[in-house]
């Protein structure tokens, strides 16, 4: 299973459905809550170069926000970031 994590506040709608589509394909998931730990959200910008939530990574990969994660399931991509990790 791959490493996925989700820079995240729990008051934002795009990183609740972010994280329902991940629950709902059975994915385990690490929530990292940037509205708490300014560090955290420092971390992800420079990882990202975003300071937008959600921020999904799958291991190295940056799939980028809830529009990025649904567009690669609309792809049919998801599903091998997931199992494989990160293809590219």
């Amino acid at each position: 299973m791959p490493k996925v994590e989700i820079y995240l506040t729990p008051y934002c709608p795009y990183c609740l459905q972010a994280a329902t589509l991940l629950q709902r394909k059975g994915v385990t998931f690490s929530e990292l809550r940037v509205d708490i730990d300014p560090q955290l959200r420092q971390k992800m910008e420079e990882l990202s170069g975003r300071s937008s939530v959600p921020q999904i990574f799958i291991n190295d990969f940056h799939v980028g926000g809830c529009d990025d994660l649904y567009a690669l399931e609309a792809e049919g991509k998801l599903d091998d970031h997931l199992m494989l990790g990160s293809p590219e």
